[in-house]
């Protein structure tokens, strides 16, 4: 497809995401595995620019958090559009399902189980990178926006491959996996792999007899997805009917257990406390007072301080970690961090 001449959508509302798909000819794990013709979900925002040499610029990728895709830039929607902080008129944004989650390259769409090899957070930054510029061209972003697990990537990104990028938002992120973050994703495991059917992960022919086990296992997620606060204004109906909710997302989506096992062994390994003051470039860190996942006192203001050129920007919601979706609070902050770089 000729990219130079297509206008991609302005995100204003729910209608408007709908992916895209391109496949990346091959592309080499950390572990020196290589898989061929690996999917990509992603969406692009605005209008693309080139330069001369037909590179595009001033680009932004966004980066989603555990269990999310390409369409978890739907919590930006406040922010994002003509005129907004995040101008799809001067920057072009591209949000990518990124690798380990279904509909991109993930051990449950590549149909190969266990066989897929197993990846790092410095993996998936790599497969966005390649993507990005085997499909639009993109030699340099302009920024990263990263939520969360995005954020793992992102941090990452910008400590890694510091001349890549001119500015990063970090949203309820952090610079290492520890404490009950830690022992959640481990636990989640733990389910999972005890399950008789599991067998090592050869599971193909008992996958349904797992799903009971893997809606036990992402539910674990669930009491820590919003505040202390918001879970105590609920009645426990309320609660039980909120995690059957959730349970019935797991089936519905056809989760795989590889998929979880996979990315939550990425996470487990996150730690890039010895280089994040590699970061030279513009970097916001975004918290919440009310995240249980990631409190600021524990990873917001530590990492601030890590990071030479950052502003802390914390705010209160009683959506607690996915407190993003009322990003709006701190609209001034965004378009002032921004400004420059438009």
């Amino acid at each position: 497809m000729n990219i130079n001449n297509k206008n991609y959508k302005i995100a204003v509302n729910e209608e408007d995401f709908t992916p895209e798909y391109y496949f990346i000819d091959s592309f080499e794990f950390s572990s020196g595995e290589t898989l061929k013709k690996l999917p990509v979900e992603y969406m692009g925002f605005g209008t693309p620019k080139f330069d001369d040499n037909g590179h595009i610029i001033i680009s932004v990728a966004f980066f989603h958090g555990w269990g999310g895709d390409f369409g978890s830039l739907r919590r930006l929607i406040d922010v994002l559009g003509p005129g907004k902080p995040l101008d799809t008129e001067k920057f072009f944004i591209i949000s990518i399902t990124t690798l380990g989650s279904p509909n991109s390259a993930s051990p449950s769409v590549m149909e190969i189980g266990n066989k897929f090899p197993k990846y790092s957070i410095e993996d998936m930054v790599k497969f966005q990178m390649k993507f990005l510029k085997d499909k639009f061209h993109v030699e340099h972003l302009k920024g990263v926006i990263g939520n969360s697990m995005g954020g793992f990537q992102a941090l990452t990104l910008a400590a890694i491959f510091p001349d890549y990028v001119d500015f990063v938002i970090s949203l309820v992120s952090t610079y290492k996996v520890s404490g009950h973050n830690y022992a959640l994703f481990k636990f989640m495991n733990n389910i999972i792999e005890s399950d008789p059917n599991y067998n090592d992960g050869d599971y193909r022919d008992s996958l349904k007899k797992m799903k009971k086990t893997l809606m036990l296992a992402n539910t674990l997620m669930y009491p820590f997805g919003l505040s202390r606060e918001y879970y105590y204004g609920l009645n426990n109906n309320e609660i039980d009917l909120a995690m059957k909710e959730m349970e019935d997302e797991t089936v519905e989506e056809d989760w795989d257990p590889h998929d979880t096992v996979y990315r939550n062994n990425a996470l487990l390994s996150h730690d890039i406390k010895d280089i994040v003051s590699n970061i030279k470039v513009k970097t916001l860190i975004v918290a919440i007072n009310q995240d249980q996942c990631f409190p600021p006192e524990l990873d917001g203001i530590p990492m601030s301080k890590m990071i030479k050129d950052s502003e802390l920007v914390i705010y209160d919601s009683n959506m607690g970690h996915i407190g993003t979706h009322e990003i709006i609070k701190i609209k001034k902050e965004l378009a002032n961090f921004l400004k420059d770089f438009k």
